[in-house]
């Protein structure tokens, strides 16, 4: 199980009438924790995408939980507990500040070839990389 802790601060666009942060927001913040995670490894989906390798959603659940609202400094909980290989999973926590649940999650990725927009393998180095976390 590999950890990344990403803290951000709820913008004023981010949030609806009611000053929440607007529920389609969250795939977003679950976005900058997969890149942050990702950059704490050394890697970074640019590096991904100059390799020839994008990695498309292709599942997202959301648990809304307690509402995060304008001007909170969130943490958002990047975790992942399965080691990839054509897929990779992230399971996410968004808190507040005084540490609350306000958001539970879950993202499935997979690896692919951008020029034969066919499914691949984790790139060597990433698996290396995350290999070295687990054991």
């Amino acid at each position: 199980m590999i950890k990344n802790q990403t803290k951000i601060r709820v913008r004023y666009g981010e949030t609806d009438q009611m000053g929440y942060v607007y529920y389609g927001n969250y795939a977003q913040f679950f976005e900058v924790g997969r890149v942050e995670w990702l950059r704490s490894l050394g890697a970074s989906y640019k590096s991904l995408e100059a390799s020839g390798i994008m990695l498309p959603v292709i599942q997202l659940n959301i648990n809304y939980i307690k509402p995060a609202k304008y001007d909170d400094l969130l943490t958002i909980v990047t975790t992942l507990s399965n080691k990839p290989m054509v897929r990779i999973e992230f399971d996410f926590e968004i808190l507040n500040e005084e540490k609350e649940l306000l958001t539970t999650g879950f993202t499935r990725l997979v690896f692919m070839d951008m020029k034969k927009n066919k499914p691949v393998k984790a790139p060597q180095y990433l698996l290396d990389q995350i290999y070295a976390e687990f054991n």
